[in-house]
């Protein structure tokens, strides 16, 4: 136990004598086979050493009087949101605190609920195109940590985001490499940061390979409004060959109007999605695996320590995301 006068140890200290994130500590003490065995040995042997115990970090780590922290998304339906929400949800609840969360999609005054929601807790993180960024300017000012997530960043806020122009020219590429030279794209661009990225990267590699640009035919992000766009595409003449998807669940959409038209994929049409999400896999469908836990982990991590005091510089981060290739493209070596 600490000496009388210091204060107790907490996750922070530990992760910094084991040399690996908070995120990796509570996975660690809870057995999680995502830690390799040589980490979780490191932070068992740093617990041991500086005798933490876990069942005190909620006290020593409250802030002001809420000990709660906000998020904000632009959505909770779909399993992305839920993906991300996990990920925040592991380090926070690891920290002793509540999470009290907000979706702005479909509600009036959604500026006037996030400037509410800021004066409940001790930082924010918000998500996506939410609200403007004067809105987001507005709740920094009056001193609230915030953290940016899946959104360009602003001033001097950290920001933490998913790669999605490289992941875009990967799959591409890949889609070139098969002949497909004849393209549509399912999403709005306008609607999502993400999606943004995405069109503009897919945007990109068809210019640099002289193949024709197709406008995106916009439609929100899920099954629903991905089967509506699609059988809209698909019923007219000449249908694309190749049919990029803002995410699974348009993908997930899209396949069913292909299926319901009569054309078959990938004989006729490829279609391709983004995230892996559980249902991409059984689709199967080709996609772009985005690390989503991580996002909404990293994002806690960051907000938890501004929370603390953490002056440190401001941080940029943009995580990994990788092309996962299944048969919805057509066939090739090593298909899912």
């Amino acid at each position: 136990m600490p000496a009388a006068g210091k204060q107790p140890i907490t996750i922070y200290d530990v992760a910094g004598r084991a040399g690996v994130s908070i995120a990796t500590v509570s996975r660690a003490l809870r057995g999680s086979p995502a830690v390799a065995q040589a980490t979780r040995d490191k932070v068992l042997a740093a617990v041991k050493e500086m005798r933490y115990r876990p069942s005190r970090l909620g006290q020593s780590l409250a802030v002001g009087q809420h000990a709660a922290s906000g998020i904000v998304f632009p959505d909770l339906s779909g399993p992305y949101y839920a993906e991300v929400i996990l990920g925040y949800e592991e380090v926070v609840a690891e920290l002793g605190r509540s999470v009290l969360i907000l979706a702005t999609h479909g509600r009036p005054h959604a500026e006037r609920k996030v400037l509410d929601l800021a004066g409940r807790v001790d930082g924010m993180v918000i998500m996506g195109r939410t609200v403007d960024d004067q809105v987001v300017e507005q709740v920094a000012a009056g001193g609230l940590p915030v953290v940016l997530l899946a959104r360009p960043p602003i001033g001097a806020l950290d920001a933490v985001n998913a790669d999605n122009d490289n992941s875009a020219r990967q799959l591409v590429a890949h889609l070139l490499a098969h002949g497909y030279r004849d393209f549509a794209y399912l999403g709005d661009p306008a609607a999502s940061p993400d999606v943004a990225g995405r069109y503009a990267g897919f945007r990109a590699a068809l210019v640099e390979a002289g193949v024709p640009v197709p406008e995106p035919v916009a439609c929100a992000f899920d099954v629903e409004a991905g089967h509506a766009a699609a059988r809209g595409l698909l019923a007219g003449f000449p249908p694309p060959r190749a049919l990029v998807c803002a995410n699974d669940e348009v993908a997930l959409g899209a396949l069913r109007a292909a299926g319901e038209l009569g054309i078959a994929v990938p004989e006729r049409l490829a279609v391709t999605g983004w995230d892996d999400v559980m249902a991409a896999r059984y689709a199967p469908l080709t996609t772009v695996r985005q690390p989503m836990r991580e996002l909404g982990a990293v994002a806690a991590g960051w907000l938890l320590e501004r929370a603390r005091g953490s002056d440190s510089a401001v941080r940029r981060r943009t995580l990994g995301s990788h092309l996962v290739v299944r048969s919805s493209c057509g066939r090739h070596n090593g298909a899912a």
